[in-house]
């Protein structure tokens, strides 16, 4: 919940600040001249591209939670198995070892959704999140019925 909550506050900070900007490229088109136009259009260039990112990453969470949800109404969700530090962080071999699974896993059920969420969550503990974020893209391209780029 906490999360949920950083989430609302930051998207409507940014969305204030997207608003803002976008007055102030307003403001300089109206001004009139070639310069002023100029820098207007391409301050209201900004606030699109972040209102566009933000819709983005918004869609990406609530589609990775729906398929925690589904996940655990199976009862498939991955079980926490990893060392921990005394300090609480995820000791780097045994997250090495859970990753090994579930790549072996997602290896001999390629079509899975479910191998590639869980994919998804060893690659998140491995700290590696770019790879973490692509794995669950294609668990909810899977899901979805999509077709899934390589």
């Amino acid at each position: 919940m906490r999360a949920k909550i950083s989430y609302a506050v930051t998207a409507a900070v940014l969305v204030f600040y997207f608003v803002l900007v976008g007055s102030r490229g307003v403001m300089l088109i109206q001004s009139g001249t070639v310069l002023t136009v100029t820098f207007g259009v391409a301050v209201l260039i900004l606030p699109v591209i972040g209102l566009w990112f933000l819709w983005k990453n918004t869609q990406f969470v609530r589609k990775a939670n729906q398929l925690a949800a589904e996940l655990d109404a199976e009862g498939g969700l991955p079980v926490d198995e990893l060392k921990r530090t005394p300090g609480g962080r995820i000791d780097r071999d045994s997250a090495d070892e859970v990753f090994a699974k579930r790549k072996a896993e997602t290896e001999a059920a390629p079509d899975d959704w479910r191998s590639w969420f869980r994919l998804a969550v060893a690659y998140h503990d491995a700290r590696d999140t770019p790879r973490a974020r692509k794995a669950m893209q294609r668990a909810i391209a899977l899901h979805d019925g999509r077709p899934v780029q390589t």
